[in-house]
């Protein structure tokens, strides 16, 4: 079925071509020469991403950058034992610098790219943004020049629902929903609305559930799961490739 209307995802999905944060930010200690290994790594990610979710560290006004310079800072806490003596603060400092700088230059240079794809569909499609995010999504928005494409703008921390539970998508459907009745006097089918996300157990499965129809992007996970690829309707491996799917009518 033809698709009127389209659901995306944020992390992972419009910011790093389809992989997951961890892997990105291993690789940038690797390109930065940070003596670590993957593992102690990851412990030091899940580390800062549980006490983000555990605390209400990112304010609503927290940019991506502060956001991320957050992240990197308590990850390089965690592994300091490893990494710095204890009165290395200078080393320490440095280190976070150049990470932070690193990052969010490509982040920059990705969004950009998802921009120019984002001002292809925008005015043809009606466009919903769905995120499990710290409540601060809609400054990372404004802050990365796409907050004029998404209507609505789902967040799992203002909402209280996070992915993968489908009724945070529901939220959106709904709302694209009474947009296209408001606007058109017609009905949006959950088969005519596409969902577009990097993560088969949080954006793929779930949109499933509701009827609407589904694309992968499909990049470097987390683990080194095989995913089962005849879940997805379409399969991608960036952004653009959305803008050449058959499903695709105005």
């Amino acid at each position: 079925m033809h698709t009127k209307a389209f659901i995306f995802d944020y992390g992972g999905t419009l910011d790093t071509r389809g992989n997951h944060w961890g892997k990105v930010i291993w690789k940038a200690y690797q390109e930065q020469g940070v003596p670590v290994s993957e593992e102690q790594f990851r412990e030091a990610y899940v580390y800062a991403e549980r006490t983000l979710g555990r605390n209400p560290i990112v304010r609503p006004s927290y940019t991506f950058k502060l956001t991320l310079d957050v992240k990197l800072r308590l990850q390089l806490e965690y592994l300091s034992g490893h990494l710095f003596d204890g009165s290395d603060s200078n080393t320490f400092k440095k280190l976070h610098q150049r990470l932070l700088f690193h990052l969010y230059e490509q982040v920059q240079q990705t969004v950009g790219e998802s921009r120019e794809v984002l001002s292809q569909l925008y005015g043809r499609f009606p466009m919903a943004l769905v995120s499990n995010f710290y409540g601060n999504v809609h400054t990372v928005l404004q802050e990365m020049q796409l907050d004029s494409f998404f209507s609505p703008v789902i967040e799992s921390a203002v909402v209280g629902i996070r992915k993968p539970d489908p009724q945070i998508f529901l939220l959106a459907v709904e709302a694209l929903q009474e947009a296209y009745h408001a606007a058109t006097g017609g009905q949006l089918l959950p088969q005519e609305i596409t969902i577009v996300g990097d993560s088969m157990a949080k954006d793929i499965v779930p949109a499933r559930t509701l009827g609407c129809q589904t694309v992968w992007f499909k990049g470097e996970g987390w683990t080194d799961k095989q995913e089962d690829e005849s879940i997805p309707d379409h399969i991608i491996t960036s952004l653009e490739e959305i803008l050449q799917l058959g499903c695709l009518v105005v």
